[in-house]
């Protein structure tokens, strides 16, 4: 079968999903140390500041996060076609339609896979709530590292609660980024072997493939 190479990622989306993946990875660690520190607690206050070291590495990855995130709200709706919200929601017939194929697709009820230039509305959804989780989580973020400024005191205390409340929700959104880093890894995996359109590739070079006609 011959295919077509097409531009499908810009620049920018390719550096917001980097900045995003290395970010969630080094906050995950990161945060993990900070809920419980796993080395010997003697060593903080004497030449080392093992705790101290993390935080700072958290808070720099925190505002990396958040430099992501806002890149692909701008994206959402002046990038290009296949990065704009609505190509990937299910608010037209076709893509409501992309939707029952892809999920009768995953679930192998239909062998047919219907070439899609930008996400399927599938992954489209999933992402929408994963960006919607994620200004949360950095609300909840800088809610913590700030208590005492009004902005995110307001908004912390109307979106999380308490600070302790507010520490929880950070906590198990982080695991939330955790299970859909690990089924979004087997996903792409699975699509680049099933359709061969160059997924994977794709987030590092922009282009994807299509069948020809």
């Amino acid at each position: 079968m011959r295919y077509q190479q097409h531009h499908a990622w810009s620049i920018l989306l390719r550096l917001f999903h980097w900045s995003f993946v290395l970010s969630i990875v080094t906050l995950a660690v990161t945060g993990f140390y900070i809920h419980f520190p796993w080395t010997n607690t003697l060593l903080e206050g004497s030449s080392n500041f093992p705790v101290g070291t993390m935080r700072y590495i958290h808070f720099i990855a925190g505002f990396v996060f958040t430099g992501a995130i806002l890149a692909r709200i701008y994206l959402l709706f002046f990038g290009n076609r296949q990065e704009r919200i609505w190509d990937f929601l299910p608010i037209t017939p076709k893509n409501i339609g992309n939707l029952v194929h892809t999920i009768k697709f995953y679930l192998y009820l239909d062998g047919d896979h219907t070439p899609r230039l930008g996400h399927n509305v599938l992954a489209g959804m999933i992402y929408t709530v994963t960006f919607c989780l994620a200004l949360l989580q950095l609300t909840a973020g800088f809610y913590l590292l700030y208590p005492e400024n009004p902005t995110w005191q307001k908004w912390g205390l109307l979106l999380l609660g308490p600070i302790q409340q507010a520490r929880q929700v950070h906590y198990l959104i982080m695991w939330y980024f955790i299970i859909f880093a690990a089924i979004h890894i087997y996903i792409v995996v699975w699509n680049d072997i099933k359709t061969r359109e160059g997924l994977i590739s794709s987030i590092f070079n922009g282009t994807k493939y299509t069948p020809s006609p």
